[in-house]
């Protein structure tokens, strides 16, 4: 083990185990609505801030084969600006080619601003970093790690985001790395999922990247460099964008999946790699299942921290008791966060279902009002489910003692996962 990964590993216990153990509001009861109601969009825009725009254009892309050349072909037409988010930038064949696209850019006379995260990109080669400043970008880490800083180290920025000239956005559950190359189908690779968007709905996606932008640097980003005028319609996709900072009090993100949850109807599909939901989403899911929806969730059969794993396995009795299909992805460590109701509502974005994203990370996710997409995505799904491995409870009910003594261990540090 590299002194780099003895250093993320000690960080990460730290992380664990230290600052405030920040909670959800809690939410007793939830409104009888549908997906494909006008009052359930009225009632997610009232519980999320963004309003639902039409005119979008949505891109489903899918690991690091499709993510990376989408990406680096939009920076590379960059003419005004390049906003670029990122929780995890770390050596590998995608990063660098990301880091010659910014810097390229930035020699061309381009205003490029990348965004770090202090935690999830600690592991960013020097030479990185470099390279981009030297050419003139803006490179700031997201709450560096300091003494008089540690009571907020739990709070992370974990939102990707990438803007264009204002007009072209990415985001979703991919990171910077040699981990996400390939087509999501190879042992010791990521599967993901990303979405490139056109239109409207992109200015949201610069406003997240703007809000934290001003925190970390007291720089506030404007103007038609940033936020062009007019707006260009591109599609006829109805979409928003859902943002949480649990720090300043929001439970934007937790709200929007439940009253998502609630309102299902037939279908709840959910892909997630970090699930480790509390009470009140469990009995949500189970309450759906009541009412004759299929509830199917695809999760990861290996996962990267492994205490997490199992915190969210001990859960899975209850789950299947109550009729709600668990599957396990098996090719590569499953790393995509989308969900899709009733074929004609999805979500794509870096929210786990976990206490970690609701409560402490700065999350983003695109939602998307669309059946286009929604059965884009639930082909994606299937396609997934058929590569997976089915989990019953008879088969859960006779894992052994290894998993039982993780799963205990994971009860003191669970609110912090």
């Amino acid at each position: 083990m590299t002194a780099r990964s003895l250093l993320l590993g000690g960080l990460l216990a730290l992380l664990l185990g230290g600052s405030g153990c920040s909670r959800v509001q809690p939410h007793l009861e939830l409104p009888a609505l549908q997906v494909g109601e006008a009052s359930f969009r009225a009632t997610v825009v009232a519980y999320t801030g963004n309003a639902v725009v039409g005119g979008n254009r949505v891109e489903v892309l899918l690991n690091g084969d499709q993510i990376f050349p989408a990406k680096i072909a939009a920076i590379r037409a960059a003419r005004k600006s390049v906003t670029y988010a990122q929780y995890v930038f770390e050596e590998g064949a995608p990063a660098a080619r990301i880091t010659e696209a910014l810097a390229e850019r930035c020699r061309a006379g381009i205003p490029v601003h990348v965004l770090l995260d202090a935690v999830g990109a600690l592991a960013i080669p020097t030479e990185y970093r470099e390279q981009m400043e030297q050419a003139g970008c803006q490179v700031v880490f997201y709450r560096p790690i300091r003494p008089w800083t540690f009571e907020r180290a739990n709070e992370r920025n974990h939102r990707r985001i990438l803007v264009v000239d204002g007009r072209v956005g990415f985001t979703g559950g991919s990171g910077t790395s040699g981990k996400w190359s390939g087509n999501g189908k190879q042992d010791g690779y990521w599967r993901d999922t990303d979405v490139r968007v056109e239109g409207p709905v992109v200015q949201q996606l610069q406003g997240a990247f703007a809000e934290n932008w001003l925190e970390a640097t007291g720089v506030a980003l404007g103007g038609p460099t940033y936020f062009p005028d007019p707006v260009e319609f591109k599609g006829g996709v109805d979409a928003q964008v859902v943002r949480s900072s649990p720090a300043g009090g929001s439970a934007a993100m937790y709200t929007m999946f439940l009253l998502a949850m609630a309102s299902a109807r037939h279908s709840i599909y959910i892909t997630n790699p970090y699930f480790v939901p509390d009470e009140k989403m469990i009995e949500t899911l189970i309450q759906a299942r009541r009412r004759g929806v299929r509830v199917v969730l695809l999760l990861p059969g290996a996962i990267d921290h492994n205490l997490v794993r199992q915190a969210s396995r001990g859960g899975f009795g209850r789950l299947l008791k109550a009729g709600i299909e668990i599957h396990e992805y098996k090719p590569a460590l499953l790393h995509a966060k989308t969900m899709v109701i009733d074929s004609r509502w999805s979500t794509v974005g870096s929210t786990n279902l976990d206490r970690r994203s609701f409560a402490l990370n700065e999350e983003l996710n695109l939602v998307i009002y669309d059946p286009g997409v929604a059965r884009r995505l639930e082909q994606v799904f299937e396609k997934d489910l058929s590569e997976s491995g089915v989990v019953t409870y008879e088969r859960w009910a006779r894992r052994g003692l290894v998993s039982r003594v993780l799963e205990l261990l994971a009860i003191p540090v669970r609110d912090q996962m």
